[in-house]
């Protein structure tokens, strides 16, 4: 018999760092992934028998890179993918690992609690300004007449990456609309958990009759996530990286560790400069995104995912007292996020 699983009927969404799939200093083998993402989900199953119904989302920024390095070196034999099907290979290898993971934590616990991975296409503005400015680095490094052939010959945008050789950039928009929203929604109501969003989606546009196609870009994970959080009513995002809060000062004697701020607090400490667009910066804008429609975000180390939840450790962002009337818990079922 099932252990009964006790529920505090809330809903959080997870967003993984790169650091629970794929480590610094590993090469990046199948045992390498699925050990990380073993001792992840264990984490999370505890989350889920505490009872937390969590929809869970990844990123996959190693994995497409790979994906990317193997298709440089393979171009001659085998033809080579767009980046929009590369970030839905990886969706498919990652959404795998969670899943039988988490389903074997689940097993042990006795929680019978179905799984389900979601190829998730995130629409974009095809006028958003990033596409102007490509700027995230992707894929593997090229010297300088490498570089230019590819520029010239294949029309894509290089850029030199910090003394370590060039790289492709592309753009990396604002997500506007989680495509099978409606369908992610109803499983998390349905009592299923969700991976779905890895890697902040596969980027796509729609056309003017509605019709879907896919573009090279990367879109952020957080962000996604914080959209994904609204459209599933979540009261919780969960932010989960490798260091234990957000500190301001960081890397200076004033350096200093947030517990709980409110919105106001954490948009002042951004404006001023103290989250990087390179680390920090893309999580706190993904916290505030959310907070903004009425939630709680929590950025904390994967290692402390269930005292995070419990308000012991991360960094908590509330709403400003008195200045927030709707609730976090709205139900998104058509239109754009």
């Amino acid at each position: 018999m099932a252990a009964a699983r006790k529920s505090n009927g809330k809903t959080v969404v997870a967003a993984l760092g790169g650091n629970a799939i794929l480590q610094p200093g590993q090469v990046g083998t199948f045992e390498e992934q699925l050990f990380n993402i073993d001792r992840a989900m264990r984490r999370i199953a505890q989350l889920v028998e505490d009872g937390w119904r969590v929809v869970l989302t990844h990123g996959n920024g190693p994995q497409v890179g790979n994906l990317l390095i193997q298709n440089a070196l393979a171009a001659k034999t085998v033809a080579p993918m767009p980046m929009d099907v590369c970030g839905a290979e990886s969706q498919g290898q990652i959404g795998y690992m969670l899943e039988q993971t988490l389903l074997n934590h689940f097993r042990k616990r006795r929680l019978e609690i179905p799984v389900v991975t979601v190829l998730t296409q995130v629409a974009v503005d095809p006028k958003d300004k990033a596409f102007d400015n490509p700027s995230k680095p992707v894929g593997p490094f090229y010297s300088e007449v490498e570089a230019r052939k590819m520029m010239l010959e294949e029309g894509v945008a290089m850029r030199e990456d910090a003394g370590r050789g060039w790289r492709r950039v592309v753009p990396s928009p604002l997500p506007v609309e989680i495509v099978p929203r409606k369908a992610i929604v109803d499983m998390v109501e349905d009592g299923i958990f969700v991976i779905c969003a890895g890697g902040g989606g596969v980027p796509v546009v729609r056309a003017r009759n509605g019709a879907l196609s896919g573009i090279d870009a990367v879109i952020d994970k957080d962000l996604a996530a914080a959209v994904l959080a609204a459209n599933v009513g979540a009261d919780a995002l969960l932010i989960l990286t490798d260091v234990p809060k957000a500190y301001i000062h960081y890397g200076s004697p004033e350096q200093t560790a947030l517990d709980t701020v409110t919105l106001s607090e954490m948009e002042a400490y951004a404006a001023a400069g103290h989250f990087k667009a390179g680390s920090m910066g893309p999580k706190v804008n993904a916290c505030l995104r959310f907070v903004r429609e009425g939630g709680t975000a929590i950025i904390g180390s994967l290692i402390e995912v269930v005292p995070a939840m419990a308000g012991t450790a991360g960094t908590r962002i509330v709403p400003d007292p008195k200045t927030v009337k709707k609730p976090a818990r709205k139900r998104a079922s058509g239109g754009t996020a």
